[in-house]
């Protein structure tokens, strides 16, 4: 009885909306596999690694995410609630074992445990995000760039809270850090189990709905997204929430009211809901009965377009913008320019945010943990911001998704230019500048590849160009940055070793300021190629806009 009330729920507009409050709730706890330089130079003391074993268990970390396939198979064929389950279930094993280790609960475990542990820390988060991002891209799928720029941009502030919230409690504590990230998403996620849940028909009844009073509720969402993000930002740069005492719980407690408050608007939907059922029950009724032919003919016509690329065989390629099997996805040239383009940029940026610790080392300073909640904060706004832009031209000039991602690239690119050269600030500079454009990345790819390869299967399809995590921490964090780092470093005695100046990274910024220039190509490419189907895009937002004002009118 209480899942069909649940169930009930969430095939009406205050339930969807509810349901991506929860969501959002999650990806402010799902961003902890971007904490690694928090403690990794107590981890590489207490075992006495070298950069490049360091490295190795970041690679480690991210390799977790490789296994996100396992989530994208299980989207199709299982319930949100059992994603969240394990998601949150590997979370507590590997950043509780963490945890012993740091605290010293327990002797430094073996070299490979680490890396099963960090890597189950790495996995838990893809459940997560897999379960938030189909499910709430399928129930607003007439607002694709909003929700995942939205969704995602909280994941870019996840990070910089958890810091924040460590420093201003624990005084930045590694082993209480580790405690924060195994506990609080188990926490998050069970809460997120009862309300998150997929509508009816797939979500369309909010494909056709009032897209003004949705416009009017992300911007709410993302006007608290923004205060979020400047009151942590004011903390870092003033040092209010590393003050200690009474000041530092008065911190905390404005952050945790404004974390909650998204849920006003889920309340206020439902309080206008059922004041309106009061007041009109018999004209809503009719309402909703003159509406449902076009929903029924829609969601039969999705239907129809779903059985017709089951129907066609590998072989045959759908056009862009169509339903695709995984078959027809992998052999589109389309996906592997958008796969090798994505691996550009998230790869260089995963280098740098797992050796955050080890560049302010060697750029002489003791404490990187402001550049680690830069690279957040600048993240989440990478992330909304990307997502809603994107959007907005979508509708009014037809410019294609991709060319955010190929204008990132050339700013990405830029910016490690300039930490190259190791002025005063750069680590600064760059860490703004690579939070930023890995943020564009992630919120703009992942609409792009529901809009190009449709949402039948897109959990799936998500998952597979998420292994660009793994793929391009291995190649340019494991490799690249761990290599040449060691090439500069000397020994230090108990083991390990440190390298102190601007020619330890300085190498490592100039090839992936190549990468990205090569990244800048293959998403210029990919914008000319999906013209035709933006073109689309914006034609029918046009004429529901049109026909929206119509039938206002």
């Amino acid at each position: 009885m209480v899942a069909a009330a649940l169930n009930a729920m969430a095939g009406t507009r205050w339930g969807r909306w509810l349901g991506l409050v929860t969501a959002v709730w999650v990806q402010c706890i799902s961003g902890n596999n971007y904490t690694f330089s928090n403690y990794s130079d107590s981890i590489k003391t207490l075992m006495g690694l070298t950069q490049l074993q360091l490295n190795g268990l970041s690679v480690a970390k991210d390799v977790g995410k490789a296994f996100g396939l396992l989530a994208g198979l299980a989207s199709d064929r299982v319930p949100t609630w059992l994603l969240l389950a394990i998601g949150s279930l590997e979370g507590l094993l590997g950043y509780g074992a963490q945890w012993l280790v740091v605290s010293r609960t327990v002797a430094p475990l073996p070299y490979w445990q680490m890396c099963v542990f960090l890597c189950l820390g790495g996995n838990s988060t893809t459940w997560m995000n897999t379960a938030v991002l189909v499910t709430c891209i399928r129930n607003f799928r007439r607002s694709r760039g909003p929700v995942s720029g939205l969704l995602k941009g909280y994941v870019g502030l996840s990070t910089a809270i958890f810091t924040d919230i460590c420093s201003a409690l624990f005084a930045d504590n590694p082993a209480s850090f580790l405690v924060m990230l195994a506990v609080v998403p188990a926490a998050v996620c069970v809460l997120a189990m009862v309300f998150l849940r997929e509508g009816p028909s797939g979500g369309a009844a909010g494909a056709t709905g009032d897209e003004e009073e949705d416009g009017r509720c992300f911007a709410a969402i993302n006007s608290i997204a923004v205060a979020i993000a400047l009151y942590l930002l004011a903390a870092d740069l003033t040092g209010l929430g590393g003050g200690g005492g009474v000041v530092s719980a008065v911190f905390v407690a404005v952050l945790l009211v404004l974390l909650t408050s998204p849920a006003a608007v889920p309340v206020l939907l439902a309080w206008k809901s059922w004041t309106k059922t009061l007041k009109a029950a018999n004209a809503d009724l009719e309402e909703a009965e003159s509406a449902s032919a076009p929903l029924l003919l829609a969601a039969k016509s999705a239907e129809r377009n779903g059985e017709e690329a089951e129907a066609r065989g590998p072989g045959e390629r759908p056009r862009l913008g169509e339903e695709h099997t995984i078959a027809q996805a992998l052999t589109s040239l389309d996906f592997w320019l958008m796969f090798a383009s994505f691996l550009m940029g998230v790869g260089t940026g995963l280098a740098v945010m797992n050796n955050l610790g080890q560049m302010g080392v060697a750029m002489g300073y003791t404490d990187v943990s402001l550049f680690v909640s830069m690279t957040s904060i600048w993240g989440f706004f990478g992330r909304i911001a990307s997502g809603t832009i994107s959007e907005h031209f979508i509708k009014t000039r037809a410019i294609p998704r991709p060319f955010w991602n190929a204008a990132s690239q050339i700013v990405m690119a830029v910016g490690y230019i300039v930490m190259s050269l190791a002025m005063p600030g750069s680590l600064f500079i760059g860490s703004v500048v690579v939070g930023v454009c890995y943020g564009v990345r992630l919120a703009v790819t992942v609409p792009t590849a529901s809009e190009l390869f449709g949402l039948k299967y897109y959990g799936l399809i998500y998952n597979i160009l998420i292994l660009n995590l793994p793929l391009g921490s291995f190649l340019f964090s494991g490799l690249l940055a761990g290599l040449l780092y060691d090439a500069q470093a000397t020994a230090v005695p108990g083991g390990g070793n440190t390298c102190v100046g601007a020619h330890c990274y300085r190498l490592v910024f100039v090839i992936m300021a190549v990468a990205c220039v090569v990244g800048f190509g293959l998403d210029a490419l990919l914008c000319v190629r999906t013209k035709t189907v933006y073109a689309k895009i914006h034609e029918s937002k046009r004429s529901n806009r049109s026909a929206a004002v119509q039938r206002v009118s």
